[in-house]
């Protein structure tokens, strides 16, 4: 164990508790913070200074975060607590149940229902008591026999705007999710009792073993041939908490025996293209999702869809689309790039794919639209397009992955554009 030098903290060291309380506050969200990185923050603080705000944000943020998927987090809390003067009333409004007789007028940030519910703890905000007397007020009682149970509920939630307990309990959801897929009929044959092909070699084998005469007539059947599962997921800012659900999710279809699958093959892409196959052929799936991410440099940085693409086209595609594969496309189709680039690496693409899935998480939003250049160059060359952004949207996956004229919400975007 190391030891540590005894700080000198002045009489009142208020920036020190401030400090104790903050990191509270990421342990209690799932950040890795233990005393010796408040140790080691405070120190860094008193050597950096406390006059630059960006100084100090990044100070901690240097000795509290050590994840690529602990960024966000950390940004949402540091804003509530060091930044914003009245977090207190945000973090409130963030733990307010959301049915109240009318719609929330502002729904929570990527991970801001999380900072809160972490700084505040267990202390939850009560709920203000009707004008009046007490005895003259109306009782309103909501009979919920027929009412959906709370794992409904988060089926339908999006993930980003989870809290920490319910992402808990959407992984251990995801977990139990199977993707199962028909296999596909091949022209080898199978050796069985009753079957529309006569297996002529077997046949004559069995006449020369009879002295050349032919009793019996010996049959195939199909042999099934079971395709290849090819994942390409975008892993960029605006995308990182629906990648992080989606890896979960193929791990666990990864992982699980029996399935259909031959193989399943897993990328990610932001700027660069990464393969993280063998990562998550780890069982625990924190050590795979960790490992992951340690192969995976560019996670929530910038997008080169077009350019990913190319560098899969180019070096994987062969090796991984053999077998009639089936592709996922994980991406919200949000490119800078050139758009006829792209248009051309995904024509090529969805050439080499037997089906070519794209799940958008933008889907989520009633008046969606093909607006963006990017999306309105991917559109046309996939075989369907669907939502990514709840554990329904999954399920619903799961139903049409078998099904070949299933093409989703394809045909009706192409006719706005």
């Amino acid at each position: 164990m190391p030891e540590y030098v005894p700080i000198a903290i002045p009489d009142h060291p208020r920036l020190a508790q401030n400090i104790i309380h903050f990191a509270r506050a990421l342990r209690r969200a799932g950040l890795p913070v233990g005393p010796g990185r408040v140790i080691d923050a405070i120190r860094a603080v008193a050597a950096a200074g406390f006059t630059d705000r960006m100084d100090f944000y990044w100070t901690l943020h240097a000795c509290f975060v050590s994840r690529p998927e602990h960024r966000i987090v950390f940004a949402q809390i540091f804003r509530l607590y060091w930044r914003d003067p009245r977090y207190l009333e945000h973090m409130m409004s963030m733990m307010l149940p959301a049915v109240r007789g009318v719609q929330e007028e502002k729904l929570a940030r990527s991970a801001e229902k999380r900072a809160a519910q972490a700084l505040l703890g267990d202390q939850m905000p009560e709920l203000p008591k009707p004008e009046g007397d007490d005895e003259e007020a109306t009782k309103i009682e909501v009979d919920s026999s027929f009412t959906i149970s709370s794992q409904e509920k988060l089926k339908t939630l999006d993930f980003e705007q989870m809290s920490t307990e319910e992402v808990a309990e959407a992984k251990r959801m995801i977990a139990r999710l199977k993707l199962p897929v028909k296999p596909i009929p091949s022209r080898r044959g199978l050796a069985a009792h009753a079957g529309r092909r006569i297996d002529w070699r077997r046949t004559l084998r069995a006449s020369m073993r009879q002295g050349g005469e032919m009793r019996s007539l010996s049959h195939l059947k199909p042999r099934p041939r079971w395709p290849n599962l090819v994942v390409l997921c975008d892993i960029s800012g605006s995308m990182s908490q629906y990648s992080r659900m989606v890896l979960h999710f193929l791990h666990a279809v990864a992982n699980e025996k029996g399935a259909g699958w031959a193989k399943v093959h897993a990328f990610t892409f932001g700027t660069r293209l990464t393969n993280i196959t063998r990562h998550l052929r780890q069982r625990d799936v924190d050590a795979a999702l960790k490992a992951a991410g340690a192969e995976a440099q560019d996670w929530e940085g910038g997008t080169r869809i077009g350019q990913c693409l190319h560098d899969f086209n180019r070096d994987w595609s062969r090796r991984v689309m053999g077998q009639g594969a089936v592709v996922l496309l994980i991406t919200d189709g949000l490119d800078r790039d050139d758009a006829g680039a792209l248009e051309k690496e995904m024509e090529r693409l969805h050439l080499s794919a037997r089906r070519l899935i794209w799940l958008n998480p933008l889907l989520r939003w009633d008046g969606f639209a093909p607006k963006a250049a990017g999306i309105r160059a991917m559109l046309p060359h996939v075989d369907s397009f669907r939502a990514g952004h709840s554990i329904q949207s999954l399920e619903e996956l799961a139903a049409a992955i078998s099904r070949p004229d299933d093409a989703g919400e394809k045909q009706r975007l192409l006719a706005a554009i």
